[in-house]
């Protein structure tokens, strides 16, 4: 592994949370006592079960999954404006609220394992929030909306009853019991609006242009591919139970197969029980006109990496927008 990709999997914590307290000054188990706890089949309850490196790993997973369901919510809210109908915004403004809960419940565990939460929600610089590059790029329509629903929620559904089936820490997987059930509603919302969608021509061909990039960038969200991953705690401590092209797969597995039945193409197929993908991967991304250049590609990981930390065109704009009133009014903390 290349300096550059430690350098972005494996960043300090202090690189994307400010802590108000180090790791070795709240986690008293040595790495020994924390494998003991966890091969006797018990769940970590807090920072009293926890070694540095647990600590660490915890706040860096669960920060990217707060980071992730809070983007959201102002990216979604810019394509709901674009709703037919009252009454689908109403479900669109439901959706953008679950996932403000969400991100709730993961900056609330970050703020008892030590992390300084108004820092990390309202003060932290843009560029820092973690969570994956297809939250960058504008949702301009109420079809974006849904694809986003049908391929984006789709993600995270696959990630998030990864993590609450299989994590070792207490609190976090109890709180995902109530996570994964409302975001069968978000997939459920996207599926039922393109099998509406597509029963038309002209509604077919905006569906198929939107999943034109949609789909590639979510193959993304899963991260590197395994022959890349030198370092495995999120597995070995349990964080989560399948690697990221597991993951990757088991995406595919929902998705491929419902494109196929409302007629939508996708490049991947089924082989065996294994997914392949039909276009270069990793492929450069032309994010002003949101399509892939696959005729330069494949290309390597090294230069998608330096896409994700160079964010993209809406990373500024969505984090004013969840900023701005801590940062305006009489919430902000006094210097």
């Amino acid at each position: 592994m290349t300096a550059r990709w430690r350098d972005y999997t494996l960043a300090l914590v202090s690189q994307v949370s400010h802590v108000v307290t180090p790791p070795e000054d709240l986690a008293p188990w040595t790495e020994e006592q924390v494998q003991a706890h966890l091969a006797a089949g018990k769940l970590v309850e807090g920072v009293q079960h926890m070694s540095p490196k647990y600590l660490e790993g915890m706040r860096r997973i669960l920060t990217v999954s707060a980071d992730t369901e809070l983007v959201s919510a102002p990216s979604y809210l810019r394509a709901a404006q674009h709703a037919p109908a009252l009454n689908n915004f109403g479900s669109a403004m439901s959706i953008i609220q679950d996932e403000l809960a969400h991100a709730h419940i993961g900056y609330r565990l970050l703020g008892d394992l030590g992390v300084d939460m108004d820092w990390l929600i309202y003060e932290r610089p843009a560029e820092q929030f973690k969570y994956p590059y297809a939250f960058d790029v504008p949702l301009n329509s109420w079809v974006e909306l849904v694809c986003a629903n049908a391929l984006y929620d789709q993600a995270g559904f696959v990630l998030l009853s990864d993590v609450f089936q299989t994590s070792t820490f207490g609190p976090w997987k109890r709180a995902l019991a109530k996570v994964d059930k409302e975001e069968t509603f978000h997939l459920r919302h996207g599926r039922t609006w393109l099998r509406k969608l597509v029963r038309d021509p002209g509604g077919r061909a905006e569906v198929q242009k939107a999943v034109d990039w949609m789909f590639i960038l979510t193959l993304e969200w899963f991260g590197l591919p395994d022959r890349l991953k030198k370092h495995s705690e999120q597995l070995d401590y349990g964080f989560k139970g399948k690697s990221n092209d597991q993951l990757r797969q088991a995406w595919m597995g929902e998705v491929v197969p419902f494109m196929d039945e409302i007629g939508i193409s996708v490049p991947a197929h089924l082989e065996g029980d294994h997914y392949v993908i039909d276009c270069p991967f990793p492929a450069r991304f032309d994010e002003e006109k949101r399509e892939w250049l696959l005729q330069e590609s494949p290309i390597e990981w090294d230069e998608v990496l330096t896409r994700w930390r160079a964010r993209g065109p809406m990373n500024r704009d969505y984090v004013r927008t969840l900023q701005r009133g801590y940062q305006t009014t009489s919430l902000r903390k006094a210097a």
